[in-house]
């Protein structure tokens, strides 16, 4: 790599009647933090302005890293002689070069910087940034999201990993129809007020309830797991370390927050309402606030926040979780279908943390209740394969480099529907996954154990999907369901009958 930095420092008072000084602590600097590779090699003093030259090839040692070392070294130095300190650092022009390992195939560009790519050369160009830039530390994250930018090109193109693990033995479909399209013609289901919801009548409300008895009674509480309740509206700090803010933002359903409760402020809309009957949308807009927060799209986000900062006692590992409260909302824009794929389900979230051996025997015990539920009480024809996780995806990084160890990455159980063909050329749907994250989520959280190194894992279990998928092989009529799953719904309550 290398580093080509004209920089600048702002001094409390004018430094030219100091310049002895001044070059003195630049060469003694030299001395102490730069070698042969990198220096200050020019520098010039204008009133309060000392404008720097470095230059470096040693990518381990970058110079706006060490630019806040450069001005504490003069603060210091200069302060205890003349009483003079610098009020702030900025960058006036910065070139970077470095190689990656393979040549992009699109134009890249990032926020901040002119990017340009010759072959595998990337050169990159910083102007006019301050003091705040350098601190957090914006350019070493420029540089490794154009490498990321990169490799996600390569990753694109590729099918998305997918290894059969198990599959059950095929079960004859007592029909081939779709169940949300028959649902709606009974009457037990209508598309919500808004696209992507529905509203459940009492036959289609105690199926979900069922399921989630189900997965309750033989899943989560043999196997120990206690329920918490989490919010619906999670805040981006908390998105931002889990990486979903920047993995799926246009996924989120966003809140934001009236700019005020005085009601005054409010006359105008409200006068606009009455008058119109319609929402008077500029108006509402200039009383609302930017959104901070968006709805709930998974619920482990929030229980890692409630473990953050947190030492667990190694007796009460391995931690054992789930919240079955807060109603998911992802925006699936052209992808929905049915009840299997909405903007708004239902779903419990088990979340588990402990050392690397308890979630890994925690893994078999859940993939054996999970194999229960679908061949005892459903009787469903799946299958369970090891796919890319979407935090991988986001990174664009590919579950076949892993595939050796198998430790962490993701178990998608998969369900044939009959109503979509044949079973060996139609897709079949993913109706639940099992998932164990090592240490990403841990870290980002800084939740800790006495000694031992913690990991964590989850296992969202969406109530619609297992309705969808039980529907579409065993039909809506009771007499063709399995014992095993009539015993927690017998029969269907009383329909609603309208004129």
């Amino acid at each position: 790599m290398k580093f080509d930095l004209e920089a600048y420092l702002t001094f409390s008072s004018n430094i030219v009647n100091i310049r002895k000084d001044v070059d003195e602590v630049i060469q003694n600097i030299n001395k102490k933090i730069f070698n042969d590779k990198k220096k200050i090699d020019k520098w010039d003093v204008d009133k309060n302005l000392l404008h720097l030259h470095i230059f470096s090839t040693l990518s381990s040692s970058r110079p706006h890293s060490l630019l806040l070392q450069i001005k504490n070294m003069l603060s210091r130095e200069l302060g205890r002689k003349h009483h003079i300190g610098v009020r702030e650092i900025g960058i006036k022009k910065y070139r970077i070069d470095f190689e990656l390992e393979k040549k992009p195939l699109k134009k890249v560009s990032i926020p901040f910087a002119d990017v340009r790519i010759d072959g595998k050369l990337v050169t990159m160009y910083i102007h006019d940034v301050d003091e705040d830039f350098v601190r957090k530390n914006y350019i070493d994250r420029m540089i490794n999201l154009v490498r990321e930018k990169v490799e996600q090109q390569y990753y694109e193109g590729k099918t998305e990993f997918w290894r059969l693990i198990w599959r059950s033995e095929e079960k004859k479909p007592v029909w081939s129809k779709d169940p949300t399209e028959e649902m709606i013609r009974l009457g037990w289901l209508k598309q919500g007020p808004t696209k992507g919801k529905w509203f459940y009548g009492p036959k289609a409300a105690a199926l979900l309830r069922a399921m989630e008895m189900i997965a309750l009674n033989e899943v989560l509480h043999p196997l120990g797991f206690q329920e918490v309740v989490s919010s619906h509206i999670v805040p981006f700090d908390i998105w931002l370390k889990t990486g979903h803010l920047e993995g799926m933002p246009g996924e989120f359903y966003y809140v934001a927050e009236p700019c005020s409760r005085d009601v005054e402020k409010w006359q105008r809309f409200i006068d606009l309402t009455k008058i119109t009957k319609e929402v008077p949308m500029e108006e509402l807009k200039n009383n609302l606030s930017i959104p901070s927060a968006g709805i709930c799209y998974a619920q482990c986000p929030v229980i890692y926040w409630f473990f953050k900062g947190r030492t667990i006692a190694e007796k009460s590992l391995p931690v054992l979780v789930y919240d079955r409260t807060a109603i998911s909302n992802r925006y699936e824009s052209g992808g929905r279908h049915g009840i299997e794929r909405v903007d708004e389900f239902h779903r419990i979230e088990p979340v588990y943390i402990g050392t690397k051996e308890q979630l890994l025997d925690l893994r078999d015990k859940l993939i054996e209740r999970y194999k229960h539920v679908f061949n005892n009480i459903l009787d469903l024809e799946w299958r369970m394969a090891w796919v890319t996780p979407w935090y991988m995806q986001q990174a664009g990084k590919n579950m076949e480099k892993q595939e050796e160890e198998q430790e962490t990455g993701t178990i998608d159980f998969e369900a044939y529907l009959p109503y979509r063909g044949d079973r060996d050329k139609s897709e079949w749907l993913e109706f639940q996954n099992l998932s164990i994250i090592g240490d990403k989520y841990v870290k980002a959280f800084n939740i800790k154990t006495q000694k031992k190194e913690l990991w964590s894992g989850c296992s969202g279990i969406g109530l619609e999907r297992w309705t969808a998928v039980f529907l579409a092989q065993k039909g809506l009529k009771p007499e063709y369901w399995p014992d095993g799953f009539k015993k927690y719904l017998e029969k269907l309550p009383r329909d609603i009958k309208f004129l």
